[in-house]
């Protein structure tokens, strides 16, 4: 349940047009709700702004549905990342409306539209076509959370000047989240070019001494340039998540 969910079942209630026990029967599953393996977090929408997201990884289909369910019985919108298509399919089979993304692996089912509460875009970055399915991820999640989000793709340093033909949207960015593997220098040169926050990710992606990421990952936490952060290898769910969190912060 959501904020603006909130006020409206308060007033609906305030008005006369909903029974005060009807109105303790909605609030009865906050803050969680037991649904069998899982117990799903109905007021984190109201703690953070955000509902619960489902990782959909080593999770079933049917662990999957139930918690889907239960989240929309929540009057949550759904996200289910690192989803393969055939578990995807189960799913859209009963919500015909969801929208499926087989590049990022990512599930939405929207009922009620996230209203754009970002001070801008959110910019997307990603090193290599090879990194597209992280930096999908961050996009789907981004959106999802109510930002206006853009993509830039295959700008890695291996051809600098590919990069520095987009200065113009680099710097228009609110939050920039920047996505690579290999050796991971790209947020680092994205840092040196912007004043605004710059969410590293690193990928898997590489060679046999990019070790899995721990390379990128390495390469990231040592940046010489102002303003980084860094998630997890392959994290482009965290990087989203911080990214709107900053997103959402009013100007002083």
């Amino acid at each position: 349940m959501h904020p603006k969910q909130l006020q409206i079942l308060l007033e609906t209630i305030r008005d006369g047009e909903l029974s005060v026990q009807d109105g303790m029967t909605r609030l009865a599953t906050l803050p969680f709700e037991d649904v069998g393996d899982a117990l799903i977090d109905h007021h984190r929408g109201l703690r953070q702004g955000t509902a619960e997201v489902v990782f959909g990884e080593g999770k079933t289909a049917g662990q999957i549905l139930r918690i889907a369910n239960g989240l929309l019985n929540g009057s949550n919108n759904v996200l289910v990342t690192r989803l393969d298509a055939d578990r995807a399919a189960l799913l859209i089979e009963h919500w015909p409306e969801a929208e499926y993304d087989p590049l990022g692996r990512t599930l939405a089912i929207v009922r009620c539209p996230a209203v754009l509460t970002g001070r801008g875009p959110i910019l997307v970055v990603c090193a290599g076509t090879s990194d597209l399915p992280v930096a999908r991820e961050a996009t789907m999640v981004a959106r999802f959370m109510g930002n206006e989000v853009e993509e830039l793709t295959d700008v890695g340093v291996a051809g600098l000047h590919r990069l520095l033909a987009h200065l113009d949207q680099l710097r228009r960015a609110s939050v920039i989240i920047a996505v690579a593997g290999m050796e991971g220098a790209l947020p680092s040169v994205i840092g040196g070019l912007v004043a605004v926050p710059v969410i590293a990710v690193p990928t898997s992606v590489g060679y046999g001494a990019s070790f899995g990421g721990v390379a990128a990952l390495l390469g990231m936490l040592n940046s010489c340039a102002s303003g980084v952060t860094v998630v997890n290898i392959d994290n482009g769910f965290g990087a989203a998540c911080a990214a709107s969190r900053i997103n959402r912060l009013e100007q002083p």
